[in-house]
């Protein structure tokens, strides 16, 4: 059995809503990635602020944090904007937004560690459990060949 086969038999890509649950399962996803694209460019054009930021947090004064957080985001971001693999990127997002709130939340509080964050980490765990909604690029990859 490939790993397609494999993935399909574990519903990763299949999708638990329809008709306008589906609709609104996927705008969530989008605009969800595009949050996350939007906080991932902004640590490589404004590092110096990030890692400041970070560093207050209570992370070690690396920049090389920044960027790999900001490439998880990019990355993550444009998986969930397309619907590719959104379980996987809404895995490791709500990982990032876990601990976006355990430190800035904690540290510093404030509408966007203790408000968005939050509320992206319930829509990636929904995303988790939902999957893409409708329309995604993962139905293409639940589609046995």
């Amino acid at each position: 059995m490939g790993i397609q086969a494999t993935l399909q038999n574990r519903g990763l890509f299949r999708t638990r809503v329809s008709d306008r649950l589906g609709r609104i399962t996927a705008v969530v996803r989008i605009v969800a990635g595009v949050v996350f694209l939007v906080f991932g460019v902004i640590k490589f054009v404004e590092p110096e602020y990030e890692l400041a930021e970070f560093v207050r947090f209570g992370f070690p004064n690396s920049v090389v944090i920044v960027y790999l957080v900001g490439l998880l985001e990019i990355v993550g971001g444009l998986m969930l904007v397309v619907g590719l693999l959104t379980r996987l990127a809404a895995a490791a997002l709500a990982m990032n937004m876990a601990g976006a709130v355990l430190t800035a939340g904690i540290t510093v509080g404030g509408p966007i560690h203790l408000g968005l964050a939050p509320a992206l980490l319930v829509a990636m765990l929904y995303l988790l459990w939902a999957g893409p909604g409708d329309p995604a690029l993962d139905a293409r990859l639940d589609t046995p060949h």
